[in-house]
């Protein structure tokens, strides 16, 4: 008789492997997405003009478009073909080369940093669809929760020692040269995966392409759609939360620098707070998601996320009546209130972040049927990349048109309020393994 619940030392191997991939490709993200070259296109490419944040949430969303159009049909081609992990290294190297690329975008580069980007951002995107489907291999669904939240909480610290190699680049002023760096954090720490993790293969008689395959493969689901009405509603509810949560990623860097005015070392100390307690919130929400179910965690997690985009509007310009209190109380300067109120947005947020996102990929895992896991995953994937569409473009129109940053943070709230709402109708199933 043996418990499925305990983790052999083959189980606890892969489940690390599986994380340093997390480590990896979270250096492209904090590096490439949130800070430096997200910074570095609006005030250097883009020259600091408002369009600059225009011209991001095209590329953002263009890079998005493309991926939730083509996850759904690489699931359903890996599943069908067992063959996750080319896929999985295919998009690695677009990702990586392309951030290498990187380096020699100048200002006025404009057309060329945001091909160069998007091609990056859908390398990066489009594995995740393969990555995140290795979970349930990995672990049982008992444990989807807190090993989930391990790898979001290694991917944080992939972020926090990417910031720590770069910064010596950043003191010299040498941001282009961090974007080749990154390149080489995410291939040095994304090879064990490659080497030591299997993937299951399976020899397939096929009389069509894989691309056919896929498309019908695709289209069954959609038809049949209805047999699926609970993990329907949820991937609707994590359509509009999670747009919250990919807005707040590629525009944080951006609004820290344009209307609180940070430095580059202020964004560096705010971005060490997010990531510190972004691997707290992983690995806490993770054990109770596993405790107490994944959804009760993701709506406590969606409630702290409209608190923090409150407060971050609240302190967020000299004229609020908050700002004007706590100067006339504590003779505080109103220019240092909006900086350090945004640390501890910067807090909050990070103690969210990661677990909004791994609390959801293990509730998906749940409600996944396990011969579909990488096709489910593509329509999961899809419906992230579609929402990330949406929530960047919005917050950059709002921004360009009123010229205010602070308006625009609100819409994000909406987005959390809505997926709230419609989370409450998802059920949350019990894991069904029983103990042998």
């Amino acid at each position: 008789m043996t418990k499925q619940s305990q983790k052999t030392p083959e189980s606890k191997f892969k489940i690390f492997i599986w994380t340093l991939f997390d480590l990896a490709n979270t250096s492209y993200s904090i590096v490439v997405v949130t800070f430096l070259f997200a910074v570095y296109f609006k005030e250097t490419v883009a020259s600091g003009e408002p369009i600059g944040d225009l011209y991001w949430s095209i590329g953002t969303s263009t890079s998005m478009i493309i991926v939730a159009i083509i996850s759904p049909i690489l699931g359903a081609i890996a599943d069908y073909s067992a063959g996750k992990k080319r896929f999985l290294l295919f998009f690695t190297m677009i990702c990586i080369i392309s951030t290498a690329l990187l380096y020699f975008v100048g200002e006025g580069n404009i057309f060329w940093a945001l091909l160069l980007f998007i091609i990056a951002n859908i390398g990066f995107e489009a594995g995740l669809v393969f990555y995140d489907a290795f979970l349930p291999e990995i672990t049982i669904p008992k444990n989807y929760g807190r090993v989930s939240g391990y790898g979001f909480a290694m991917g944080y610290v992939g972020s926090l020692a990417s910031l720590a190699i770069v910064f010596p680049f950043i003191q010299k002023e040498l941001i282009r040269e961090t974007f080749p760096v990154s390149a080489l954090f995410f291939l040095v720490f994304a090879i064990p995966l490659f080497i030591f993790l299997k993937d299951s293969r399976k020899d397939v008689i096929r009389t069509e392409s894989f691309a056919v395959i896929g498309f019908k493969r695709v289209f069954n689901t959609i038809t049949h759609l209805r047999s699926y009405k609970n993990l329907a509603i949820f991937l609707l509810a994590y359509f509009f939360y999670i747009e919250g949560v990919n807005t707040v990623i590629y525009f944080s860097g951006n609004y820290a620098s344009t209307t609180l005015g940070f430095s580059m070392g202020e964004l560096i100390i705010f971005f060490i707070i997010v990531q510190t307690t972004a691997i707290l919130g992983s690995v806490t929400f993770g054990i109770m998601a596993d405790s107490f179910g994944q959804k009760k965690s993701i709506v406590l997690s969606l409630l702290i996320w409209v608190f923090t985009i409150i407060i971050a509007f609240m302190t967020s310009s000299p004229d609020t009546y908050l700002v004007k209190m706590i100067a006339s109380k504590f003779d505080y300067d109103v220019g240092q209130i909006q900086k350090d109120s945004f640390y501890f947005v910067g807090l909050l947020a990070g103690s969210v972040m990661g677990a909004t996102q791994s609390t959801s990929r293990s509730l998906m895992s749940k409600l996944t049927p396990p011969d579909r896991k990488t096709e489910f995953f593509g329509f999961y994937s899809f419906f992230g990349k579609s929402s990330a569409i949406l929530g960047p473009l919005v917050f950059g129109i709002i921004s360009f048109t009123t010229g205010s940053q602070r308006v625009a943070i609100l819409s994000i709230a909406v987005f959390f309020i809505i997926g709230l709402a419609i989370l409450s109708r998802v059920k949350d199933p019990q894991t069904e393994t029983k103990l042998m």
